[in-house]
């Protein structure tokens, strides 16, 4: 019996080859197939859709290998920013750049033998999400990083703007939230080829904290509200800043009990950031709703399910995963995946 089963095993290898199978193996295809399905739903789910797509029992285990082992692949050569040759652009365009972070719950092994679920700890971890386009475009290229640290967010920001054509003669227009990371990022990437914008929306928070202490009355509180929009619109800061001025409260006052005090320092240092009225007058936005968006369908789409606690390093490698989909380079990862993947 013994020489016939290697005889035999001899004459099916030509076969597996040429399938591109292996005992206790995944063909390619189907690997992208299982891969595909998980990268947009839990591991549990994706097995499902195997069996009622494709009558195909795979265990949930093995989904999660071979997804994450992709996921590895494609961050080993992207690092989570966008690929490819850039788009030409005419000189004089202005390009749109939003970077933010949210946060990812992940969670750490305990260190000692045995068991490495007992003692383990969860926490969240803030993912850094970027995004580029020519003002007036829909072609948007993404970027993303869990593990590294805000220079990382910002080279992959200015990956992201060079992806979409960025480059001598353009100038570029940032909006975000207050985090001095980012104004910090704007600066050192574009340097005089950039300007950066509080978020409008954001500043309003603010804003609409301060008019409840000031008119405590919801109607009155309403508009002065309005009349506080209006001057940032239009270039009126100092008007703002002495609208507040007078309601300051005490410096022994608790922070949380200061929304006043909070709003006005929150303006007064970040001056340089206001020009709404510049932006509006160039018909560029004043509010950062496409990284909102960006933090919706790449990170808690997938990485924020209820339940879903993730190893920081798997986190990292999905967020390449999610990115690589979202700039449309998931054919071209799968036509050169021999190379950085068998």
């Amino acid at each position: 019996m013994e020489p016939q089963y290697r005889h035999a095993s001899k004459r099916l290898r030509p076969f597996a080859r040429s399938a591109g199978v292996r005992a206790r193996g995944c063909s390619r295809l189907l690997q992208r197939v299982v891969t595909d399905f998980a990268a947009d739903l839990p591991f549990a789910k994706a097995m499902d859709k195997l069996v009622e797509h494709y009558g195909i029992v795979l265990g949930e285990s093995t989904i999660r290998h071979i997804t994450l082992h992709h996921a590895q692949a494609i961050h080993r050569v992207s690092g989570g920013a966008a690929q490819g040759l850039p788009e030409a652009v005419a000189p004089g365009q202005t390009f749109i750049v939003q970077t933010d972070g949210t946060m990812v719950p992940t969670v750490r092994s305990g260190s000692g033998p045995g068991d490495q679920r007992k003692g383990k700890s969860v926490q969240w971890q803030e993912a850094r999400v970027s995004l580029a386009h020519v003002h007036g475009s829909t072609e948007l290229s993404y970027g993303a990083t869990l593990l590294g640290d805000v220079d990382t967010a910002g080279r992959q920001l200015r990956a992201c703007a060079k992806r979409a054509g960025f480059g001598k003669g353009h100038r570029v227009h940032g909006v975000g939230d207050g985090a001095p990371w980012i104004a910090s990022q704007m600066r050192q990437r574009f340097g005089s080829q950039g300007s950066y914008l509080l978020d409008f929306y954001h500043v309003c928070e603010y804003l609409g904290a301060a008019a409840k202490a000031i008119e405590p009355q919801p109607q009155p509180s309403q508009q002065w509200l309005k009349t506080q929009k209006h001057r940032l619109q239009t270039q009126q800061i100092d008007a703002v800043l002495a609208a507040l001025q007078p309601h300051l409260e005490p410096a022994e006052a608790d922070e949380q009990q200061a929304p006043v005090r909070q709003c006005h320092r929150y303006l007064s240092q970040r001056l340089e950031q206001l020009d709404y009225q510049s932006a509006i007058a160039q018909g560029l936005p004043i509010g950062s709703g496409e990284i909102e968006s960006a933090h919706r369908y790449i990170v808690q789409q997938r990485l924020k399910l209820p339940g879903s606690w993730w190893l920081a390093a798997n986190a990292e490698h999905m967020l390449a995963l999610r990115v690589n989909r979202a700039n449309s380079e998931w054919a071209s990862y799968w036509a050169t995946t021999y190379l950085y993947a068998a």
